[in-house]
């Protein structure tokens, strides 16, 4: 499987602008600048597509982890917060609140910590990984 998105800027790196487009058009040459990466503009930004693509990733393979133990959940919700200093992304935590019918805290915090390390995003990206959660609260 391959999956593919273009960037196309134009402009000096601070005045410039550019967009974002995907193959499923989900983006469709969407906005991004400097001002939705460093401030408050409108549009996007690559550490925000990071951090959706992080929490995406991790609610799937959780799902996953789930299902497969017989305790498909009736929903995960997951947020991932991206730190970003000094132009490197240092970590990504994820906020997790669970409603998962039937299973231990302990099963479940051994089916999250597995969810963490395993997901594709998760052992693509070299920085600090951390979940916290909450379950069927």
């Amino acid at each position: 499987m391959i999956r593919k998105a273009t960037a196309v800027w134009n402009g000096s790196g601070k005045e410039g602008s550019g967009t974002l487009t995907t193959d499923s058009t989900v983006l469709n040459k969407t906005q991004y600048s400097f001002n939705t990466r460093f401030e408050d503009g409108v549009g996007t930004n690559p550490e925000e597509l990071v951090a959706a693509a992080h929490a995406g990733c991790f609610a799937m393979k959780l799902s996953f982890n789930l299902s497969g133990a017989n305790f498909p959940p009736k929903e995960l919700y997951v947020t991932s917060k991206i730190t970003f200093e000094e132009g490197t992304l240092k970590k990504s935590h994820l906020v997790l609140k669970a409603q998962v019918e039937g299973i231990s805290e302990e099963q479940f915090a051994e089916l999250v910590k597995d969810a963490e390390k395993n997901c594709p995003i998760s052992r693509a990206l070299n920085m600090e990984i951390s979940v916290e959660y909450t379950l069927n609260a």
